[in-house]
């Protein structure tokens, strides 16, 4: 099952890429996420390893995941080492001073058949109502930084 969400954030890709470049944030704009945890010594960029989990329903799915894809500014993707059948990708591009961000994740769960498909199509649900909300967290935490930056560059000015 592939779900994807989108969002127009009034700030850089550079400054979107920020937050969405360190695993120490995830737990902070991630909706549904239990853990986010650094596997390993590599803590970002290609190769880094996460111990990731997410609530859909009652259960709590996810496992190892590896960053494959790290273009800074632009794209994150990673795939699933252990546990559930998971690939995923952050992408960012740069819209007339602003930053459209999208979200996708495409997942497959253990079984085949009708009852797979059944139980991938009832977790979409929750999946993607998890996606938007991580993505309106994300634009909420991004335009606020953005705003306590551009505060303190205007006090900094006044103080000179």
């Amino acid at each position: 099952m592939r779900v994807a969400e989108s969002i127009t954030i009034s700030a850089s890709p550079e400054l979107v890429w920020v937050t969405v470049s360190d695993p120490a944030r995830y737990l902070h704009f991630m909706s549904g996420v239990t853990r986010w945890s650094v596997e390993g010594e590599q803590a970002q960029g290609l190769g880094a390893r996460y111990r990731m989990l997410l609530r859909v329903g009652s259960a709590e799915v996810g496992g190892l995941i590896e960053v494959v894809e790290f273009t800074p500014g632009r794209d994150l993707a990673w795939t699933s080492v252990t546990g559930i059948d998971q690939r995923g990708r952050w992408r960012i591009r740069e819209r007339g001073g602003a930053s459209r961000v999208e979200l996708r994740l495409q997942y497959g769960v253990a079984g085949s058949g009708v009852w797979g498909w059944i139980a991938e199509s009832l977790a979409a649900r929750t999946v993607r109502g998890h996606l938007r909300h991580s993505l309106q967290q994300l634009k909420r935490q991004v335009e606020h930084e953005q705003l306590r930056v551009h505060a303190a560059a205007r006090r900094s000015a006044r103080a000179v």
